[in-house]
């Protein structure tokens, strides 16, 4: 294309609506892109959702097992829009979506069943004079832009629609194993294939069981680390990626890493058949399952499953939408009848069908022998079971060291070093409450005592400065009260990212606002909400600028705890109320909070 025609075209779509993806959407539209999720060729319309529901096939009688769809906010994309630009969170148009199908989205519904659509960027702006004897005074905008439509905007509205591609993503850290599905299918070659597709770290129970079925079914080894959303354990996906990598040491030199953008689907029949489809289009044969996998039905390798015990496979059986492992399978040969794609440089669409999911029984650990093995070959009551997510979290929140008997010296390096102890990582204390609570004031006695006591950097994101630099420019509307909430929290994960201590003290009267914060911190650091409950009588009280006075005037429109209301934190961490505690009480209760813990040293600092 000449550049003229380059100009041209980007003319030609200039005045189209745009829609900018969630992480979720983006990686459905990556799938669908990728043929990873053919014979879709973009996302289902409502007849579409409905059929899978209840036959597990399209509405043209296609099967297919879960639902892949694009809701937006009913208000984003006009009626009568027949095109719109996908676009990254950067703003990169992706592709195209041909809108054919537009269906209303009902409450029971949301998106696959998993969490609320993002993308897009609501209305903003709002503020809240924080007045009052402990110098919450000024404006405390809590607005924001909210990738569902908004605060309290509800309705939904399903675009189904072919996608074209337009340009391909971009990828961040490891796109060098970002292969297409065509490309994985042309790495792995014409021979069997155990795929595990996975959320979290590996551990040594599960290399054990890999090695065992690859070697029974003489096959390669396919690791899926999936992506799209916190990662168990250790949250950012990189450092999935990162740990998935240094367990594939431990097995046979020929396993194949890629990562893979699914999110997670509305329920674990949906996630297991999500997994089977995608780790067929990369060229597995066999989708091994963890009966440990709390996203997975216990004692349910999902559709088409077998089981491969410690001495030979089990038997298996048809899934939903297609053949067992005896019959048709993807596009190529494989163990016990057409399975992954062949040598012969296949490089077209897999259509979609389930693989046989296999399954190694119950494993344990065997201290007399020091090794993972069959639950039937130890001898009753000395095997050791393997921890838990909860509590390999706790170890490596505490700093304690990883047993060697649970995951090998590499995954645990990575695991410490994605999950550090809580006493060197960064956190935010996000204070709320109502103007005149003490927050403000309880904030800058936790600035002081942070920075006597801590070797972290301590931030203090409230009064003048956020006013000026965060708030500037916001209304008293809903929503900029919540982009102002969201502005903050973005600038408080941030610092936690880094390793340091962000102090938070608007009103944030909205729990969906909260909420936000709360999971934006949780991917790079931890979120404390502290809510001072201070009663509104107490907070009016205090109020030496006679702002609660003048909103029961009318003077003051959206003023919080009197013409707009203050939703109490069902979550908080930590509730205090300073009319019946002291001020060095209310801060010592939270420093309390910090010691327990692990956040903070319970040794004083020395004079």
């Amino acid at each position: 294309m000449t550049a003229g025609a380059q100009a041209d075209a980007a003319t030609d779509t200039a005045g189209w609506p745009s829609w900018t993806l969630d992480e979720r959407q983006l990686g459905d539209l990556e799938l669908l892109l990728s043929g990873a999720f053919a014979p879709l060729a973009g996302f289902m319309s409502g007849a579409d959702v409905a059929a899978v529901a209840e036959h597990a096939a399209l509405a043209d009688g296609t099967p297919w097992p879960f639902p892949v769809t694009l809701d937006v906010p009913a208000g984003a994309i006009a009626p009568d829009t027949d095109r719109v630009m996908l676009n990254d969170p950067e703003g990169t148009p992706l592709a195209v979506l041909e809108v054919t199908d537009r269906s209303p989205v009902y409450a029971d519904e949301g998106n696959d069943g998993g969490p609320g659509n993002g993308g897009g960027t609501g209305n903003g702006g709002g503020a809240d004079n924080d007045g009052g004897a402990d110098n919450d005074g000024g404006a405390d905008n809590d607005g924001g832009a909210d990738n569902d439509g908004g605060p309290g905007s509800g309705a939904l509205v399903r675009l189904g629609g072919r996608v074209t591609a337009n340009r391909e993503p971009e990828h961040g850290p490891f796109r060098r194993l970002r292969l297409s599905p065509a490309e994985a299918r042309t790495e792995l070659g014409d021979v069997p294939v155990l795929a595990f597709a996975t959320r979290g770290p590996l551990n040594s129970r599960q290399i054990g069981q890999l090695r065992h079925l690859a070697g029974q079914l003489r096959a390669r080894i396919l690791l899926l680390p999936l992506i799209s959303g916190p990662a168990d354990v250790v949250t950012r996906p990189e450092a999935l990626i990162r740990s998935v990598l240094a367990a594939a040491g431990s097995l046979p030199a020929s396993t194949l890493v890629v990562p893979v953008p699914l999110a997670r689907r509305g329920g674990p029949a949906d996630e297991m058949a999500a997994r089977a489809v995608v780790a067929a289009a990369y060229g597995a044969s066999h989708l091994f399952t963890d009966n440990a996998d709390p996203g997975i039905p216990a004692g349910q390798g999902g559709p088409g499953s077998s089981g491969p015990g410690p001495s030979g496979p089990g038997p298996s059986g048809p899934g939903p939408s297609g053949p067992g492992p005896s019959g048709p399978g993807p596009s190529g040969p494989g163990p016990s009848g057409p399975g992954s794609s062949g040598a012969d440089g296949d490089t077209g669409p897999v259509p979609a069908a389930v693989i046989p999911v296999v399954s190694a029984g119950d494993w344990a650990y065997d201290p007399a022998a020091d090794v993972w093995r069959p639950l039937a070959l130890i001898e009753a009551g000395t095997e050791r079971a393997e921890l838990t997510p909860g509590e390999l979290g706790d170890l490596l929140d505490a700093g304690a060291e990883v047993p060697a008997w649970f995951t090998p010296p590499a995954v645990a390096r990575e695991l410490r070093s994605a999950r550090p102890p809580r006493a060197q990582r960064g956190f935010v204390l996000f204070l709320t409450g109502l103007s005149g609570s003490g927050k403000s004031t309880i904030a800058r006695d936790l600035r002081d005592a942070l920075a006597e006591r801590s070797d972290r950097g301590v931030t203090l994101l409230d009064g003048d400065l956020v006013r000026r630099l965060l708030s500037a420019g916001l209304t008293f509307s809903r929503a900029d009260r919540d982009l102002n909430i969201l502005r903050i929290g973005y600038v408080a994960a941030e610092i936690a990212r880094h390793g340091g201590i962000a102090i938070c003290a608007p009103i944030a009267p909205y729990a969906a606002a909260r909420a936000r914060v709360r999971e934006m911190v949780s991917e790079t650091g931890d979120f404390l909400l502290i809510y001072v409950a201070t009663p509104v009588e107490v907070c009016e009280a205090r109020d030496r600028k006679g702002l609660y006075a003048k909103a029961r005037a009318g003077v003051i429109d959206h003023f919080t705890g009197v013409s707009d209301p203050y939703e109490e934190p069902a979550d908080a961490d930590l509730v205090i109320d300073t009319s019946a505690m002291s001020r060095p009480e209310a801060t010592a209760a939270v420093l309390g909070l910090l010691k327990s813990g692990g956040w903070l040293s319970e040794t004083e600092p020395q004079a």
